[in-house]
C-alpha cells in the first residue's frame, strides 16, 4: 500500500500521469515551433510531471536507484523552465529545460517498456542490447530535434 493505493493502483496512477506528462511535452513542443501560446498544455506538462516524479519517489526505497537520479534532475530541470517560463525574456531557457524534462520522461518510459512488455524485453533482455540503444537514441533525437527546431523559431521571434 502507498497512500492508501494498492501497489498496483499506485504503479497505474503513476504510469498515466507519467504518460500525460509526456503527450504534454510534446504539445509544449509543437506549439513553440509554431510560435502560438501554449496556455492549456504548458501547466498540464508541468503538473503531471511534477507529480510523476513526486509519485516516482513515493515507491519503496531500496537506496539511491537511477530511477530517483532522473527524477531529481527532472525537477530541477522543472524548476528552470517555470523560473524561465515566469520571467518572459527567458525562451530560450524555458525551452531548453522543459526539453530536457521531457527527454528524461522518455528515456524513463523507454527503459521501463523494454523491462516490463514481454515482447521488448525478448528484443533486448539488457540495456547493452542495440535495440535499446537505438531506441534511446531515436527517442533523443526526436525530442533533440524539436527543440532545436522550436529554439530557431523562438530566436527568429
Amino acid at each position: 500500500m502507498i497512500l492508501g493505493l494498492s501497489t498496483g493502483l499506485f504503479t497505474g496512477l503513476h504510469v498515466v500521469l507519467s504518460l500525460i506528462g509526456i503527450a504534454s511535452g510534446f504539445l509544449v513542443l509543437f506549439y513553440l515551433i509554431g510560435k502560438k501560446q501554449h496556455t492549456l498544455w504548458t501547466p498540464v506538462f508541468f503538473v503531471s510531471n511534477i507529480l510523476t516524479d513526486v509519485t516516482g519517489f513515493l515507491f519503496p526505497f531500496k537506496g539511491i536507484t537511477p530511477g530517483i537520479i532522473l527524477g531529481v534532475l527532472s525537477l530541477i530541470a522543472l524548476l528552470i523552465a517555470i523560473v524561465a517560463g515566469a520571467r518572459k525574456t527567458q525562451r530560450g531557457t524555458f525551452l531548453i529545460a522543459t526539453a530536457i524534462a521531457l527527454e528524461l520522461n522518455v528515456f524513463v518510459l523507454i527503459v521501463q517498456s523494454f523491462e516490463k512488455i514481454g515482447w521488448l524485453h525478448k528484443i533486448a533482455p539488457t540495456q547493452a542490447s542495440p535495440a535499446f540503444g537505438i531506441t534511446q537514441a531515436v527517442g533523443l533525437a526526436i525530442v533533440a530535434l524539436l527543440a532545436v527546431t522550436a529554439f530557431g523559431r523562438i530566436r527568429k521571434a
